[in-house]
Parts: C-alpha cells; sequence; structure tokens
C-alpha cells in the first residue's frame, strides 16, 4: 500500500496544568487544553500563567499545546478574544482550535488555526476549503468512515485529526441544539446540559409504549485502539484522546495505553515517525466501547441502560451464599472495589467490595443480586493507588564530557536532540591523592528532577587533578541551565504568515440557515467574501421552532430493528415515533437518504 511519510502525533486532552503535564510524562505528543474562555467546555478554562508553564514543560520535549477557543463568539466578546489570542501566542501557545470563522478576521499574531470538529467537517470540499482559507489541520467528524477519510485525505493536504477515544456526542458535533433550546445553555457556547445522556420513553403517535425509561441518545465510548493503523492508512495524522473533563488518572491511563498501541505501529512502519506501569483502557471511565461507524453501519454503538461507567468486566456472580457470594472469572478482585451489575428492573447498581478470599466476595452491603449476573468493576482500587503515585518520567538522554584545559576544566553536555552546550570553569589545578574518575561520573550523573538523564559520561583529564565535589555540583547545575536554554531556543515553533486568503476560493454552499452558527458581523463578513449570498443568524441569536435541533446517526429505527436499508423487519408502531422525559416531548425523523435520525422539540 502507498501511503504518505509524514510525522503522527497522539493528542491528548488537559483539564488542567497537572492533567497536562501527566499527558506529556505518558507519551503525549501534543495536548489540548481550554483557553481562559471560550472554550467547548466550559468548566474546563485556564489561567495563563499555567497555559504559560505548560508550553515552557512541553517544549522541553519538543510536545506542542494547542489551545481551545471553539465556541461561537457574539459581537462584543471579539476584542476580548483577540487580547486573549495575542495573550495565548506571547506564553507559547502552538496553535489555536476555533470554530467561530470570524476569529479569522481578527487582528492575529501568526499561531496556527486549527478548524474543529465543531465547524462540521465531513466532506472533501468543505475540508478543501478550510485548508485554502489557511487553516493548518482540520478536526474531522467523528461518524467518518475509514472511506469517507480516505476520500478527504485523497482530495487534501492539510493534516487531519481524528478522536480515537473517549465519550461520544450524539449528534454530528456543532449540529446540537437540544440543549440550548430546552435550557438556553448553547453546546456552541460551551454549556451542554447533556440532554443526550437522560432516560426517555419512546411513544409512537397512537402514544403506544414502545421502550420504557432507556437512555435512549446515549451513545458508548468511542474505542478505536484497535484500528489506528487502518486510520494511519487512511491518511490521518492527529490522533486525538477526548476528555478534557477528564481527572488526571483518565489522562495517565489512557495517554500510556495509546502511546503503547501506537509505538507498535510506528515500530513496524518506518514512513510513519513519532511527531512505569500497564495501561488497560477498560479502567479509565467508559460506557461500553465501539469503533463507531468506521467501518460502516454498526449495532453496538448504543448505551441505553446507562449513560453512567461501566468499567471492566470481571466475571459472573456464581453462588450466592449469606452476606457473600463467588465469582466466576479471572481478574482479580481488591478490598475496596467498586463494582456494578443491572439489577432486576434494568437500572444499574453499584456496590463496595469490603472483603475479598480468593474468589469470594463479601459486600460492604449485600446487594440483591443472582447467579450468572455479570459484574463490572468500575473502581479499581489497587489500579487508582498505582495511578495516584508518579507513574511516568519524560527524560532526555544526555552525553557529559568532563575535560580539562589550561586554565580550569570545561564541560561539555549534548542531548539526544543534538542541543549541545559548553560550560568552561577556570580552576587552579593540583594533582590528587586518589583517583577521581569515578566521583566525577556519579556526581555528573546525579540529574535528579531535571528532564535530563546521563546516558553516558566521559572523562577526559590528562592527569589525576583533584576535582571538588562541590564544584562538579555547581558546573552541573549550570549545565542543565545552560542546555534548558538550548533546548528551549531550539524549540521549533510553527508560525503563519498572516494573510487574507484569496476571496475567489468558494464555500462549498451559497446559503448558510442557523446550521452555520454565523453569531457575528466578521463571521457574515468572511463567509459574505466566499460567496455565501444567504446567511441566517446563528440558534443562540434568534432561536426558531420547528427545526431539527439534532442530527444524529445514531438512529432508533435501525436499534429498533426497523430499519428499511439494513434491516427487513417492518415496524408495528406508527410514526412519528417521540421521546418523553417529564415535561420534554421530542419527535423523530428519519432522513434514509442521508441515513440519520432528526430530533425536534414537539
Amino acid at each position: 500500500m502507498q501511503t504518505k511519510s509524514r510525522p503522527i502525533e497522539l493528542l491528548s486532552p488537559a483539564k488542567d496544568l497537572n492533567c497536562g503535564i501527566e499527558a506529556i510524562n505518558h507519551g503525549a505528543d501534543a495536548v489540548y487544553i481550554g483557553a481562559p474562555k471560550f472554550g467547548a467546555r466550559s468548566a474546563a478554562g485556564n489561567s495563563l500563567d499555567d497555559i504559560r508553564e505548560l508550553c515552557e514543560y512541553a517544549h522541553l520535549y519538543g510536545a506542542r499545546i494547542y489551545v481551545t477557543l471553539n465556541t461561537i463568539l457574539k459581537e462584543d466578546e471579539l476584542e476580548e478574544a483577540e487580547r486573549m489570542i495575542w495573550d495565548l501566542w506571547r506564553v507559547g501557545t502552538d496553535a489555536l482550535i476555533i470554530q467561530d470563522m470570524g476569529i479569522t478576521r481578527l487582528n492575529l499574531p501568526p499561531i496556527p488555526l486549527h478548524a474543529s470538529t465543531q465547524t462540521d467537517n465531513r466532506t472533501p470540499e468543505k475540508v478543501r476549503f478550510l485548508e485554502a482559507a489557511g487553516f493548518t489541520q482540520v478536526v474531522l467528524a467523528r461518524e467518518l468512515s475509514l472511506n469517507e477519510i480516505r476520500r478527504i485525505s485523497e482530495a487534501t493536504t492539510v493534516p487531519l485529526e481524528v478522536f480515537v477515544h473517549g465519550a461520544l456526542c450524539v449528534s454530528y458535533s456543532g449540529q446540537c441544539y437540544l440543549s440550548a433550546a430546552l435550557s438556553g445553555r448553547s453546546a456552541n457556547r460551551g454549556e451542554c446540559a447533556q440532554y443526550c445522556r437522560l432516560p426517555y420513553t419512546m411513544v409512537d403517535a397512537t402514544g403506544t409504549e414502545i421502550v420504557s425509561n432507556k437512555h435512549l441518545l446515549s451513545l458508548k465510548d468511542m474505542n478505536r485502539s484497535d484500528q489506528l493503523e487502518a486510520l494511519l492508512d487512511a491518511g490521518v495524522s492527529s490522533l486525538k484522546i477526548e476528555g478534557r473533563l477528564k481527572d488526571a488518572g483518565y489522562v495517565k491511563n489512557i495517554t500510556a495505553y495509546y502511546r503503547k498501541k501506537l509505538d507498535a505501529v510506528l515500530s513496524r512502519r518506518p514512513e510513519y515517525r513519532r511527531a512505569s506501569f500497564e495501561p488497560v483502557a477498560e479502567k479509565s471511565f467508559n460506557r461500553g466501547f465501539t469503533p463507531f461507524l468506521l467501518e460502516g453501519r454498526t449495532a453496538d454503538i448504543t448505551a441505553f441502560n446507562t449513560p453512567k461507567s461501566l468499567g471492566e468486566p470481571v466475571g459472573t456472580v456464581k453462588e450466592i451464599k449469606g452476606n457473600s457470594f463467588t465469582v466466576a472469572g479471572l481478574k482479580q478482585l481488591n478490598n475496596g472495589d467498586g463494582l456494578v451489575f443491572f439489577n432486576r428492573k434494568g437500572e444499574l447498581e453499584g456496590f463496595c467490595v469490603n472483603r475479598v478470599e480468593a474468589n469470594r466476595v463479601f459486600p460492604l452491603d449485600m446487594p440483591q443480586l443472582a447467579p450468572k449476573t455479570p459484574l463490572y468493576r468500575n473502581f479499581d482500587q489497587a489500579f487508582d493507588k498505582l495511578l495516584a503515585k508518579p507513574s511516568a518520567e519524560r527524560k532526555l538522554s544526555v552525553e557529559i564530557e568532563f575535560l580539562d584545559n589550561p586554565f580550569g576544566f570545561t564541560l561539555c553536555m549534548e542531548d539526544e536532540t543534538g542541543a549541545r552546550i559548553m560550560l568552561t570553569e577556570p580552576f587552579a589545578k593540583e594533582l590528587a591523592r586518589r583517583e577521581q574518575q569515578d566521583n566525577i561520573r556519579t556526581q555528573l550523573s546525579k540529574l535528579g528532577n531535571t528532564p535530563f538523564e546521563a546516558s553516558k559520561v566521559v572523562v577526559g583529564l590528562s592527569e589525576n587533578w583533584f576535582v571538588p565535589s562541590s564544584l562538579l555540583a555547581d558546573m552541573r547545575r549550570r549545565g542543565v541551565e545552560k542546555l534548558l536554554e538550548a533546548r528551549r531556543a531550539r524549540y521549533p515553533r510553527e508560525t503563519v504568515k498572516r494573510v487574507q486568503p484569496s476571496v475567489s476560493i468558494p464555500f462549498p454552499e451559497r446559503q448558510l440557515t442557523y446550521l452555520g452558527n454565523v453569531a457575528n458581523g466578521k463571521a457574515r463578513s468572511f463567509y459574505q467574501d466566499h460567496g455565501v449570498e444567504q446567511i441566517d443568524p446563528a440558534f443562540e441569536l434568534s432561536p426558531r421552532k420547528d427545526v431539527p435541533l439534532m442530527f444524529t446517526k445514531h438512529c432508533l429505527r435501525y436499534s429498533m430493528g426497523w430499519c428499511p436499508t439494513y434491516q427487513k423487519d417492518k415496524s408495528p408502531y406508527k410514526e412519528p415515533y417521540y421521546l418523553l422525559y417529564k415535561d420534554t416531548r421530542l419527535r423523530l425523523q428519519f432522513d434514509c437518504k442521508h441515513c440519520q435520525m432528526l430530533v425536534f422539540e414537539s
């Protein structure tokens, strides 16, 4: 198979500085983190000082920091956004992930712009336009198949970014207005109320109940760890882990898990190059896993029974005796583990393990279990303790050479990337009574909490000169400082020449409805200059009735076995179908031509 030779990045999330550092320590090539404001996770903003510190740490290892500023902006927010972007540039940010095209019309520093998945990037035409408009990376829609990704790659040269792991929005990103319509909290403004995770009762046009109290719009979590090589061959350059609201344990485990998986691919595929515990994806928050439409329509994308974390399967209930039970399974359980199961009502129920003896479990409070009930562990006491400790260090190997000169001593240090320094210290030399080489090597190897570790120490003295340990420690400290300065100076920060793209580049559409998410005058000018003739305001500026509030590849008709395209069974119920939750009533419409379900407020 012919493939493009290109660098591949593993892109990890960070809700804060600590998570970002742990992502880098556990193998991330890049990290994305929320800006102080205007990120698509309003609860995951970060200060400029923290972003500066993360950039400084990341750049030591050649890792990049992308900042999310991917909400739509109102007119009176543009000036503040512009000031913030300059501040983000000054603290070292490598790129911005944006949704609002109005940002491209601001007075910007030479910072690269990445097109967020919220810009609804699912066709070669759209991605080709974004590339021509100056975007240096494009995040594709999660719903795309391998063939669709490949077609986009063949039609463009811009690096393509795809999600490989984490929670799934049931709607196409940027095309969900359910939260805005029902609560005034806009997903495109970073305030999604997650109506998709609620339990709904599904009824038909006559009011006949089809399904009761199930999480009918809730999907499993994505896991494409077994499809990484196929994604690279389809043209993907950036593999993205979802989770800017997740804790450090999740970031450590999932980053390390994908680092290991990706390195196995890179080790046997030289055309792709890579821009202390055993990670297990199932041990971090998940609702069950799915590769999610990567190889076409599949039946395993939904999590109707619960939107909560299942964790990992550990076995089934074997024998119940008094206040304990035995488990048929191969996983070792620990005191303090959290186990969950689906009870007789189909609800997820959990309990804490008080004590384990062989395969017999003594719960803190005995639940109502039945033999052969599947059990899941969503809290692993031993694994959690392991993740709470330092679980990885990222070090740069450095070769050290210590020499004498006519005036004193010289220290040379060169790291694995070729950064090199030389430090000369005047010193009155005198012969030593004892051999010095072992102590010199020992003292110079003490790199401790620095980013470096000594892979080789060469001592080249013309005589057995006496070298005090205090002198060696001082030269080592100053040498590390100079080497850090050299690394920062060598960091290849990408810049772009900010020129106005040619207005002769037409946008793929001539009309933009509320789905264009145009919320300010600069965004309107952007589209007008690229040939769009009619532009409606964003839903958030002009809420309306009788329009779809959600567009999703998840189809309840398919889930029930009534899809006229993929399945043969005909529904015994009368359409339209409705989803009911308290006072909320949603109407479903099925667009088989585009293989999607539309959700309306009814």
